[in-house]
């Protein structure tokens, strides 16, 4: 389900108030139904993989957690380990090595017909059978006790806000969550509801009117060159950041009004100042999964210099194949773990690419420098194929177009001049909500409005959602879906 479809606004209206309506030891159950009916719908087939990673990682942990010889905590452990990555192995990532090792295997002489599975990837696996995972991890190191009520844990794993595309929530903060019986809120339903309207624009508004520009030319690249090309990357940039950022809002704001707090999952990532602060700010809950559960247990920083680079390096090539089974996907990770590690390099050796204080055009360069740098990674993320993403390399300054820059807009909703330069300008009024938002907090650009101006901003907002909903925007999937 969708959060933008009218499904979901109908799911909304019924859960939230029966929500508060069920006495607090039977709302699990009605989270849990209501969760399971989230995931199921229109592809109820996959339903049983999240009961199976459930099942497995609630007995893994509660005999971890009740034996005190390492081995035996050890086995679950692996077991757990095995069957979620195996399942995501399967679904994921079978098809995408069986073939690399059959092009490996024809390339020295050696014959190797592969054998594909056309399996169809289910929606948000990579995200559950992480929280699930590190649960279990958690328990292993003593750091969490185990969940006693199995109703309570298949909640956590399939709570139906963060349950597709996160944040990747820890059991350590949402567990406990759900033995606390909230009462409706008022100022907390409005801060959620705001959250919500602002996803519901940055999905709607910005993201699915930039994608336009953004499809019409990664799906036929062939045809452009130069500037076409530049813009469409940047506009990629803002579409992805407005498209998984207006998941992650509307699933804390959701959450928020059902009392629950989930954690932060972006935090102004475009005014990083490098690519280590940048991952400090763009899907915060991966990459605090990566640290915690990879990076650490690798050595991190405590190992030598050289040691500590390829750790980064690792996690980062490993980042890039959690977002998909493609050679782009892991050459997208390895530009990342490479910009890292040249900060990291030169970090040892006492130069400082980010911090200190530093004058506002210094800061305002290395904005921009990292931002060049996210953009240039973001062409393999976003090119349908390897040799798509080598065209716009070899194109990418080559000037000269044919046509008006705008032409790939022409299918918009206002026109192609008018979709144009509206595009700036919503990527704009972005940035400028951003830098509000970093300087004062989201909420307190409302609060400190008088009543009639946050009335003004909630209209405008509503209307463009309903009237770029109604005229055919909103109706794409969540790009996180598909990992």
């Amino acid at each position: 389900m969708i959060f933008t479809s009218p499904e979901f606004v109908i799911f909304f209206a019924v859960v939230i108030p029966l929500y508060f309506f069920v006495p607090h030891r039977f709302r699990w159950i009605l989270l849990l139904v209501a969760s399971y009916f989230f995931y199921a719908y229109g592809n109820i087939q996959y339903l049983p993989l999240i009961i199976l990673s459930t099942a497995v990682d609630y007995i893994a942990a509660r005999m971890i957690h009740n034996s005190d010889q390492p081995r035996v905590r050890t086995l679950f452990l692996v077991a757990s380990l095995v069957v979620n990555l195996g399942v995501l192995f399967i679904f994921k990532y079978f098809d995408f090595f069986n073939q690399s090792l059959s092009v490996a295997l024809n390339a020295a002489n050696i014959s190797y017909q592969s054998r594909t599975l056309n399996l169809i990837l289910p929606i948000g696996i990579s995200f559950y059978t992480f929280q699930s995972m590190a649960y279990t991890i958690d328990v292993y190191r003593r750091q969490i006790e185990p969940e006693r009520h199995p109703g309570k844990f298949a909640t956590f794993v399939a709570f139906f806000p963060q349950l597709v595309a996160g944040p990747i929530e820890r059991a350590g903060n949402l567990l406990p969550q759900f033995n606390i019986s909230a009462r409706f809120d008022q100022t907390r339903t409005v801060e959620g509801l705001r959250l919500i309207l602002w996803g519901f624009f940055k999905k709607i508004v910005i993201a699915d009117r930039l994608a336009i520009y953004v499809n019409t030319v990664y799906n036929d690249v062939g045809v452009y060159t130069g500037w076409n090309l530049i813009l469409a990357t940047v506009f990629f940039a803002f579409q992805i950041y407005c498209d998984f950022s207006a998941y992650s809002d509307i699933a804390i704001g959701t959450a928020k009004i059902l009392g629950i707090d989930l954690m932060q999952n972006f935090r102004q990532p475009y005014f990083s100042r490098s690519a280590r602060e940048f991952w400090g700010r763009w899907h915060i809950s991966l990459s605090g999964w990566f640290r915690d559960y990879v990076y650490i247990p690798l050595g991190g920083n405590r190992v030598a210099g050289g040691r500590h680079l390829l750790n980064l390096l690792i996690v980062f090539l490993l980042s890039g194949l959690w977002h998909g089974a493609s050679w782009t996907f892991v050459i997208w990770g390895a530009l990342h773990g490479l910009y890292v590690v040249a900060d990291a390099f030169l970090h040892q050796r006492g130069l400082r690419l980010w911090g200190g204080n530093q004058s506002l055009w210094i800061q305002a360069l290395k904005i921009g420098g990292t931002f060049a740098f996210v953009c240039f990674a973001w062409i393999f993320f976003r090119a349908n194929s390897f040799s798509d993403a080598l065209y716009i390399l070899n194109h990418l300054f080559v000037f000269g177009e044919n046509g008006s820059l705008s032409d790939p807009l022409s299918s918009g909703l206002l026109g192609a001049q008018v979709e144009f330069f509206l595009s700036f300008g919503l990527i704009g009024l972005l940035l400028v909500v951003d830098a509000a938002t970093a300087r004062w907090g989201f909420d307190r650009l409302f609060t400190v409005s008088p009543v009639y101006v946050r009335w003004v901003i909630y209209y405008a907002l509503g209307s463009a959602v309903i009237f770029s909903g109604l005229y055919g925007l909103g109706a794409q999937e969540f790009i996180y879906f598909q990992f």
